[in-house]
């Protein structure tokens, strides 16, 4: 993750290379190609909300976005989006440029709590944790990857108590919202066309992620449609773009939908409470900050949250909604005390694992020549930065301690053809928040060399992390624990991953490349020989990288659940008019990269609410 960045780099080099003039000159292509008041995807336009709507959606990122579009479908009904940050710029656009969105202002800018356990090789032992903070949500900085998850996901959310969540309900949904353009998927079964979600893989690859596949197939699995039949396996990735531009959420769900008379949407609408009628206990609308001011606005039906994994449970604490003990010790007032920020899983792999090889096939920055690079994508929409956030290559691999079936893989791997030091230190290390030492004596020394990596990914943790409020201060960052490997069954499993990720480039598709392994220790763990199990713990410990996959902090369940915040309808225990519909109502993280998922929550989400207005006439 964060490999893409070196790309970005050389475009933006452009302005010490050409001039200022081609600054004007690109955007106002981009501007023109993406932006005309002709296309479906013009940018949506900023309202001020009235007085009282149907329905409140508060978030505007993968699932709120869905949310919005499926329910202004019916046209008696009216809705209105709010989201705290701003419409996307010409810059989220471009695949390769998404690591020069975090630590912006489309960004959250989260941090981890300091941990003895894990994230040793960042500054303060703190993992950031960028979240979008922009319409479009977290799809604007994501780094586009499809992936659905693991049948066995959802068959086991349904075998917790919640009918309508297994595989064979929720696949008509990821069908729903997909328009697959690659031709040799046109005709599966499991998958759509005619969508409002693009899906295909980038036009631009390296050789390298071909012997990736390849050398997946020579370890003993199949080069396969990892959202097919089967998940484990190996694949060039497809990711959610479309004529070599991302495709977020806001892009597809809302720009083609913006005219609707009967959807508004709020920018830089900050939601701080949910309104609740202490009495009846029904949500009936929300405070919010636009511009410095507060304002309030009414729900006649439903409030629906779609804010994420961090800021859905936060908001739910500052309304009174959450463990009642916590919130009396943040000075807030109880209304229904349930297991409110507890739950949080993520997705944490290990990083640096780093390979040199002797041929110009990688991805390094000083190699590509800004202005032809960056209108090859303006004009041909092609080239090097319609690369996926810089990732080629996803495979799912199973562990000695995986399933037995081999069908329900516990490894995931990201192939990405560059290093941590690919752009020579600029940005990759500073999103990361690496330490220098750590920097300076083992990346530094290889920076602008042609390098590839692997990073294995934990998919199904035993740790459950908590989020929590600092205080009732709405703007106060609230605190995130996600407890990475304080379980040593999650470290095992990540210690056998880096072996099968050995194994896989050991294999012969990369020695044509003189590929070989990058031996130089982390400062932090030299005291171990190299590559032993003591060794890999001990990276597993020291880079643990987010993979930006939050989820579980309202959990769905049934009502005998205790750890249980909303039903398998989505409606938050106890609160009438009140539903969460984001990845913090999965009961477990699914196996794989979380967007398609959220989408599919969206879509599942919005049909349970037009069911029970529509045909159950509440």
């Amino acid at each position: 993750m964060g490999l893409h960045v070196l790309l970005a780099s050389t475009a933006l080099k452009t302005i010490s290379v050409t001039g200022l003039w081609v600054i004007p000159l690109l955007l106002g292509a981009l501007t023109y190609h993406n932006y005309s008041s002709y296309d479906p995807e013009a940018k949506v336009l900023d309202k001020e909300p009235r007085r009282e709507y149907d329905f409140i959606v508060v978030g505007g990122g993968s699932a709120g976005a869905v949310v919005a579009n499926r329910l202004t479908e019916v046209k008696d009904w009216n809705l209105l989006l709010l989201e705290t940050g701003p419409d996307e710029n010409e810059i989220t656009d471009v695949p390769s440029l998404a690591g020069y969105l975090q630590l912006t202002k489309l960004d959250w800018q989260y941090k981890t709590e300091p941990t003895p356990y894990a994230c040793l090789g960042f500054k303060n032992h703190r993992c950031s944790w960028p979240r979008g903070k922009v319409l479009g949500g977290s799809s604007v900085l994501n780094y586009m990857i499809y992936v659905r998850g693991n049948r066995f996901d959802f068959d086991q959310w349904e075998s917790f108590g919640n009918p309508g969540w297994g595989y064979r309900d929720v696949l008509k949904y990821f069908i729903k919202s997909e328009d697959n353009r690659n031709p040799y998927l046109s005709k599966s079964p499991y998958h759509g066309r005619g969508g409002y979600l693009t899906v295909q893989e980038a036009p631009w690859r390296t050789p390298l992620v071909a012997a990736f596949v390849e050398a997946g197939v020579e370890i003993g699995y199949e080069n396969r449609d990892i959202n097919g039949a089967v998940q484990t396996g190996f694949m060039i990735a497809q990711g959610t773009i479309r004529r070599g531009s991302r495709c977020s959420t806001a892009k597809e769900f809302l720009r083609p939908v913006r005219t609707r008379r009967n959807l508004d949407i709020s920018l830089n609408s900050q939601v701080t409470k949910v309104l609740i009628n202490p009495i009846t206990m029904k949500a009936y609308g929300v405070e919010f900050v636009k511009h410095g001011q507060k304002r309030v606005v009414f729900a006649k039906k439903e409030v629906i949250l779609s804010a994420g994994a961090i800021n859905s449970p936060q908001l739910l604490m500052l309304s009174g909604i959450g463990p009642k003990d916590h919130l009396r010790e943040v000075g807030i007032n109880v209304l229904k005390d349930l297991a409110v920020g507890e739950n949080l899983q993520d997705h944490v792999g290990v990083g640096g694992l780093t390979f040199l090889v002797d041929k110009p096939v990688a991805i390094v920055q000083n190699r590509f020549q800004a202005f032809p690079v960056t209108m090859n994508y303006v004009i041909n929409e092609r080239g090097p930065m319609t690369t996926l956030g810089g990732l080629e290559g996803i495979a799912f691999v199973n562990t000695k301690y995986a399933n037995s079936s081999g069908l329900w893989p516990d490894i995931q791997f990201h192939m990405a053809p560059a290093s941590f030091s690919s752009d020579n230190g600029q940005i990759v290390r500073k999103i990361l928040g690496l330490t220098d030492e750590l920097y300076d004596t083992v990346y530094k020394p290889i920076a602008n060399k042609d390098a590839w990596t692997i990073m294995p990914l934990l998919l199904r943790p035993n740790t459950r992390g908590y989020v929590k409020l600092k205080s009732s201060n709405p703007f106060d960052y609230p605190i995130m624990n996600p407890r990475y490997h304080e379980d040593r069954l999650d470290v095992n499993r990540l210690v056998e991953g880096i072996k099968i990720a050995l194994k896989v480039a050991n294999a012969s598709p990369f020695k044509q490349f003189g590929s070989r392994l990058y031996m130089k220790p982390l400062p932090n763990c030299k005291q171990f020989k190299f590559m032993s199990d003591e060794y890999i713990e001990c990276q597993v410990r020291t880079i643990s990288m987010t993979i930006y996959h939050q989820s579980g902090t309202t959990k769905m369940g049934p009502s005998w659940d205790k750890k249980a915040v909303v039903d398998p309808r989505l409606r938050v225990y106890g609160i009438h008019g009140l539903r969460v519909i984001d990845a913090s109502v999965m009961p477990t993280i699914v196996s794989g990269n979380t967007n398609a998922a959220v989408i599919m929550i969206g879509e599942k989400g919005a049909d349970m609410i037009k069911q029970d207005w529509l045909t159950h006439n509440r």
